[in-house]
């Protein structure tokens, strides 16, 4: 471990210099390249000559032991920094765990209903409720890109983005099967249903990271239906795209104009594109060690939302949390720290084993 924190340090220092030259300044893409570079690897780097420097201090320490007289103080000096190191080591192996290239992407999220008929699409609502608080409490934009509403205020499916800082390392765990226990609002008897909605979140792509061949693209252009005011139904302004290599379909129609519906439609095939090249890479890379918190099967069922019992139980950690008003209000950071943790953990297992 220590020689991989020579290296980064020795990288760090060469960064330093040369983002301070002049003719490297004049470029702007090189200079952003290695700014970026710099501001990934500083924290591990200053941490890193932290633990150097109360190494040295404990060395001094044990080496004043040996003098009677100093003995009594250099013995609490001693232990004391000790167990700083400790503590210290420990935040450089987590520091050392290779960063997700996409946490600090923005997001597209898709939910859809899945069994359960109307009640699956009014959960689907109550998830697309829940993930536009959260973002509210972090400062987070939502924009809706595409929504196929159900006559109780439910949706068949939605599609929005969030914008803002950190969000991908936030909410790439949200991905999967989100199960409901329930009695539905559509159900008189009193009976408890289960629904379930699905998922996904993928993090926004720029041009530069996804190459589309325009050729590839079919582009068809329809009305819009559902809410949306007078424009409805009188302007061809949704657009929705299909690229051909693929079979990925993609539709927008939440803009007044056309050209806004394409630019949108268009970030959102280049997400997929890129989701679907990093599900292989990931796969083959999930063959290696299986995960325990995963970051996307959509298939998986990942939590469970227990109305009666007033509990939200995320079964990839077990744990449960009983402040379901709290919860589908935004309240989620704790569930989110725990699974970060999680993850944390696995990979740094991984990397030990």
């Amino acid at each position: 471990m220590f020689e991989k924190l020579e290296a980064v340090e020795k990288r760090y220092e060469e960064l330093t210099q040369l983002i301070s030259d002049q003719d490297i300044i004049a470029n702007q893409n090189e200079w952003q390249k290695y700014m970026k570079e710099h501001a990934s690897i500083e924290d591990v780097v200053l941490k890193f000559r932290e633990y150097k420097k109360v190494k040295s201090e404990m060395d001094e320490a044990e080496e004043l032991l040996k003098d009677p007289e100093m003995k009594e103080l250099a013995e609490a000096e001693y232990y004391e920094d000790k167990e700083k190191l400790e503590k210290i080591e420990e935040e450089l192996k987590i520091l050392l765990i290779p960063k997700d290239p996409d946490d600090d992407k923005n997001i597209i999220c898709e939910i859809r209903a899945g069994a359960g008929g109307e009640e699956a699409a009014l959960f689907a609502g109550t998830l697309y409720r829940m993930y536009c608080m959260y973002a509210e409490r972090k400062h987070w934009k939502v924009d809706v890109l595409n929504e196929n509403e159900t006559g109780l205020g439910g949706y068949k499916e939605i599609t929005f983005m969030i914008t803002g800082k950190g969000v991908y390392s936030r909410l790439k765990f949200e991905s999967g099967v989100h199960r409901v226990q329930r009695v539905p609002e559509t159900e008189s008897s009193g009976r408890i249903h289960t629904s379930t909605a699905t998922v996904a979140v993928l993090p926004v792509v720029e041009d530069v990271e996804v190459h589309i061949n325009p050729a590839d693209i079919k582009m068809e252009v329809f009305r819009s239906s559902g809410a949306g005011g007078q424009h409805i139904n009188k302007t061809s302004s949704a657009v929705r795209l299909i690229h051909e290599p693929t079979g990925i379909v993609v539709e927008c129609q939440t803009e007044r104009s056309q050209f806004q519906n394409r630019d949108n439609a268009m970030r959102m095939l280049r997400t997929k594109i890129y989701e679907m090249e990093k599900s292989k890479q990931d796969s083959e890379l999930a063959n290696e060690r299986k995960s325990q918190v995963g970051s996307g099967d959509r298939s998986e069922k990942i939590r469970t939302y227990n109305y009666p019992q007033g509990r939200i139980t995320d079964h990839r950690i077990g744990m449960s949390i009983y402040q379901m008003e709290n919860f589908l209000n935004g309240d989620l950071d704790e569930m989110i720290d725990n699974l970060i943790a999680a993850d944390r953990a696995e990979r740094l297992k991984g990397d030990e084993e």
